[in-house]
């Protein structure tokens, strides 16, 4: 299996950056990225062979959504997710019409991990009646050791939650650590998704075949409740990978081509469309 052998793909999880002339970012923000162009996103959409993608609004925006918002009036393959809070002024009951489908929220173990610029957990439950309301879900971006003690707050909400990164599950500790079980059982719940975004977990590690054995429990609990990301451009990692290999990766551990379009077409349809 390879990119080529998909058709009508989604990749779920990626960011857009400049060009900083038009679209310049927040003045108080906690990194700097390189411009990451509409653009080249296209270009990459294609060389993976994929049609359509999912933008994720980054915390370095703060809460000018302006990019994102243009870019999804111009290319109609593109779906967004927004970054909100109790006061922010963007018209929630008006945003799934203009393409975005989703908020981000970010409740992360440590303090120093959670960006200025994101939405915090205490806003997602805040929130989460207004974001049913509107048709949206609710993206998190969330580890391991916080699952254990929001998931039974996760289960209570009106929405459905898409959790990144594949719940920041911990190499060394096996897919039986508490926390990924936490996360297996909001799977099972079908309250839940999950993002297969498996490198960030696996950049201290030097075997990522680690990994498959975590991507193997999500689609035995789930199949249906998964979706793919790329993660492009890969902010602050200083050997960023290519989302082509990221791809192949994720296929060659699904194991069947039936896996694959299970996760790059159907599910997203199901969740983004």
């Amino acid at each position: 299996m390879n990119a080529a052998s998909v058709s009508g793909g989604w990749d779920c999880h990626a960011h857009l950056f400049g060009p900083y002339a038009r679209y310049p970012l927040a003045a108080e923000r906690s990194y700097t990225p390189p411009e990451a162009v509409l653009t080249q996103y296209l270009a990459l959409l294609k060389r993976l062979n994929l049609s359509h993608g999912v933008l994720v609004h980054p915390s370095a925006y703060g809460e000018d959504h302006a990019l994102l918002l243009d870019v999804l009036a111009s290319v109609p393959e593109l779906r967004g997710v927004v970054v909100v809070r109790p006061e922010s002024k963007l018209p929630l009951g008006k945003l799934r019409e203009r393409g975005v489908r989703a908020a981000r929220f970010s409740c992360r173990s440590g303090a120093a991990l959670n960006f200025s610029g994101s939405a915090s957990l205490d806003d997602l439950l805040a929130l989460a009646p207004s974001l049913a309301d509107a048709g949206l879900h609710a993206e998190l971006w969330t580890d391991c050791e916080m699952l254990p003690q929001i998931a039974p707050l996760l289960k209570q909400l009106p929405v459905q939650v898409v959790i990144d990164h594949m719940g920041g599950f911990q190499p060394d500790a096996g897919p039986g650590h508490p926390g990924f079980l936490a996360l297996l059982n909001l799977l099972e719940s079908r309250q839940t998704w999950v993002k297969i975004c498996a490198y960030r977990n696996l950049l201290k590690t030097s075997d990522w075949e680690v990994g498959q054995a975590f991507q193997q429990a999500l689609t035995d609990a789930a199949p249906d409740r998964l979706v793919w990301g790329s993660d492009w451009p890969h902010l602050n990692v200083s050997n960023p990978p290519d989302a082509a290999d990221l791809l192949s990766l994720m296929q060659r551990w699904a194991g069947s081509e039936e896996m694959v379009d299970q996760i790059l077409v159907h599910n997203p349809q199901a969740l983004y469309v």
